[in-house]
């Protein structure tokens, strides 16, 4: 594998806890109005919406779940219900000693999230000292991404904003299976970190080069980065990734 100069990150459900507000707020937008015809919010629906851009996340719902709501009242009930969640969301298990090691070895780090400008300082706002680690943020609403995850756009605007290293030199962090096939679709190299209830409907390792449960797993040096050390120098064994390639 070429050597990882440079990494990008997705943000819902990798970086942060949000992933499961959108549950919540969907599930309870279905009770209110997808009620008795027999819909359900199920993890192979919200699959298919994890890292999609809004709009077509929304279409999904509104068309599996059969609301009887247009994609703009949808929009609005959702953004109602997210207001009083996520600025309460906190970092996931791993984040924040991950992003502190590669800021202080150097490595150029940026966020590519579908979500939209305005969604990413929701959910940012208690935790805006974690963000400014990174060298560049992009989010789904920006011009120079006219496609949404699977497809690479997002990913390669995110590697220009930080030197535009050679594809292969770039490593993604994903949990959704649509922003692994993105990162692919990129030229990149993708770790994977699902969901347990993603990863029990996914056969393999969708193509990534490895597989953790939490980014408290990441080992650099199969990336040939610099070790993890504790505080008093000693080696921290990260644990095993599930797959890794040569």
């Amino acid at each position: 594998m070429p050597k990882i100069t440079h990494c990008i990150f997705d943000m819902d459900g990798l970086l942060l806890d949000t992933e499961r507000v959108y549950t919540e707020v969907t599930q309870e937008i279905v009770r209110t109005h997808g009620s008795g015809n027999g819909k359900e919010f199920t993890w192979d629906i919200k699959m298919r919406c994890m890292g999609r851009t809004m709009q077509d996340s929304t279409n999904i719902i509104i068309t599996e779940l059969q609301l009887p709501l247009t994609p703009e009242q949808y929009i609005a009930e959702k953004k109602r219900l997210e207001e009083e969640k996520f600025p309460l969301v906190k970092p996931l298990p791993g984040v924040e000693k991950l992003l502190r090691y590669l800021k202080d070895h150097g490595i150029p780090m940026v966020v590519a999230t579908s979500s939209h400008k305005e969604n990413f300082l929701l959910k940012t706002s208690r935790n805006q000292e974690l963000f400014q680690l990174f060298d560049h943020i992009i989010c789904g609403d920006d011009p120079r991404v006219k496609h949404g995850k699977p497809a690479p756009d997002i990913f390669i605007e995110a590697a220009k904003l930080i030197g535009n290293p050679a594809p292969e030199n770039c490593l993604v962090f994903e949990d959704s299976v649509n922003g692994v096939e993105a990162g692919l679709a990129a030229g990149m190299h993708v770790c994977w970190v699902p969901d347990p209830n993603v990863r029990s409907r996914v056969d393999g390792d969708s193509g990534a080069v490895a597989v953790y449960s939490s980014l408290e797993e990441f080992d650099p040096e199969v990336f040939e980065l610099p070790v993890f050390k504790l505080e008093n120098g000693e080696i921290h064994d990260e644990g095993d990734v599930e797959k890794v390639l040569s």
